[in-house]
């Protein structure tokens, strides 16, 4: 087996992923281990955010999603994309559940600081305190009714911790697009929570 085979090339994710939609759970127990590394980068870099003090673990947030997804039966994605985009949208809802349920979203800063693009950076920085993640969820909830292309790329880059140049490969478009679409998402969410906080 070659390095990239290890690692999970996106045509193995792919075939999976095809598999388990058609309805073999073995292809779930498979494409685990190939996402898995990915699913882990994900929560670590949305814990790194958190205070110290905040109960969930990167490992626990990892082990949820994993649950989460396994959930899901014969689910029909054929593809990386809708795969991750899925995942993303997981791990917005876990983080979103546990700051409810433990109010974290007051410890996390009452407004955005700086501009959306800057908050992404802070956060991939490690600094959740640019952005209040319950505001956010909701106001990306009314963006995705107005525009699902705009949600989608938030949630991804985000939520998901994606990259432009990996959002513009999961989404099919091309990196000036996603740069684009990105700015606007930006302006519009920071423009609805700053008017709600």
């Amino acid at each position: 087996m070659s390095h990239t085979e290890k690692r999970g090339s996106p045509g193995d994710v792919s075939a999976l992923l095809i598999r388990w939609g058609e309805g073999d759970q073995r292809a779930f127990d498979e494409l685990m281990p190939l996402v898995y590394a990915r699913l882990r980068r994900l929560a670590q870099a949305h814990l790194r955010r958190e205070r110290s003090d905040i109960s969930l673990q990167g490992t626990d947030l990892v082990h949820e999603a994993y649950l989460r997804l396994g959930k899901q039966e014969a689910p029909g994605w054929k593809n990386r994309q809708q795969f991750f985009s899925f995942a993303a949208h997981v791990m917005r809802r876990i983080l979103v559940d546990h700051a409810r349920k433990n109010k974290a979203g007051k410890r996390w800063g009452s407004k955005i600081k700086a501009p959306l693009d800057a908050a992404a950076d802070a956060v991939a920085a490690g600094n959740r305190d640019e952005v209040e993640i319950l505001a956010l969820d909701r106001a990306l909830d009314n963006l995705m009714q107005l525009d699902p292309r705009l949600g989608q790329i938030v949630e991804l880059r985000f939520f998901g911790g994606f990259s432009i140049a990996e959002t513009a490969e999961l989404l099919g478009l091309s990196e000036a697009t996603i740069k684009r679409e990105w700015l606007t998402a930006r302006a519009w969410l920071h423009r609805a929570i700053t008017k709600d906080a």
